[in-house]
């Protein structure tokens, strides 16, 4: 494979419209061109979000990531893969009826929603700049946040940034605004980055290494929301080196030619058997936590714009 056939699909993707073509070409980009990449990014994205109080706060009082959070990450993986995969019909419909189904048994706002959906497109963006074997392209930076806008109108999300540039503006306000310490963040946090530690290969290296490599590629301002330590700043510019020169190695490989997929990565692990979209996630009886932090006419509205846009389903048996 010659230097310039490791372009050939950046061409293929500058070739689409990224008004109308952004699921076809989010599916290059997180299949093809920069699996890892993408799904690390996205990874790092729903970690900021538990540095929002209301958030973490949240999360924790639910259990599920603190208890069960192997299944959490798998789940959240795993839905988010069958609407790439998908679309917004079928199975990725189903997908969209499942994250919809568990936001309403939770007091959300539409704000948190909102900056949790900035995150998916700033992540990845911010990422690819810092570590990876190529930027973003202008045309991928748009279908990004197009995806993402059509995806966040399937959920009932209000007031969604046009562009990838109001998608920063929004990330970064809200971070300056609402970033702060709860126990509850920190303890969600510790308990996805204790999970980080048994994912191949990190399950090989100490875990005092992979926990301080994490904080390391941290800016200031989220580690302090945690109150974690900053690394010494020697490891951080190892750590962020090391990184970056993966980015190296990756720009010198053959165009991948086979997509790649959450599912079969060897840090998902609660379905060995398979699993049926319909049936992910938590399926909660009633409201597991105290509903003071939302407006009812936000939660109605929620619900009004899910009932309308995802068509009912049948709860799965056993659930």
């Amino acid at each position: 494979m010659t230097r310039a056939g490791r372009y050939d699909r950046l061409r293929e993707i500058e070739l689409l419209d990224p008004e109308t073509d952004h699921l076809e070409i989010y599916r290059l980009m997180s299949m093809y061109e920069f699996p890892w990449d993408i799904n690390q990014a996205l990874s790092f994205a729903l970690f900021r979000t538990y540095a929002v109080p209301t958030i973490g706060k949240l999360l924790a009082e639910t259990g599920e990531f603190t208890e069960r959070v192997q299944k959490r990450y798998d789940d959240t993986g795993l839905i988010l893969e069958a609407v790439l995969e998908h679309g917004f019909s079928g199975t990725g419909k189903d997908a969209i009826r499942r994250m919809n189904q568990m936001h309403r048994s939770y007091p959300i706002s539409g704000d948190d929603m909102r900056y949790t959906l900035c995150t998916f497109v700033v992540s990845p963006i911010r990422w690819m700049d810092a570590y990876g074997w190529r930027p973003f392209s202008e045309t991928e930076k748009v279908a990004s946040a197009n995806y993402y806008r059509e995806l966040g109108r399937h959920m009932g999300i209000k007031d969604i940034p046009a562009t990838w540039q109001e998608f920063c503006e929004v990330h970064d306000a809200y971070e300056r605004e609402r970033f702060g310490y709860d126990p509850g963040g920190r303890a969600v946090a510790d308990s996805t980055l204790a999970l980080l530690c048994t994912f191949p290969p990190n399950d090989k290296a100490p875990a005092a290494l992979i926990d301080a490599f994490s904080r390391s590629l941290m800016d200031p301002h989220l580690r302090e929301a945690f109150r974690y330590e900053a690394p010494p700043r020697w490891f951080r510019a190892l750590s962020r080196a090391a990184l970056r020169l993966r980015g190296r190695v990756v720009r010198a490989m053959p165009v991948r030619t086979r997509p790649k997929f959450v599912r079969d990565l060897p840090s998902i692990r609660s379905y060995p058997n398979g699993f049926d979209v319909r049936e992910l996630g938590t399926f909660p009886q009633g409201c597991p936590v105290p509903h003071g932090r939302t407006s009812p006419a936000a939660a109605t509205d929620a619900d009004t714009y899910s009932d309308r846009v995802v068509s009912p389903q049948v709860t799965p048996s056993g659930a």
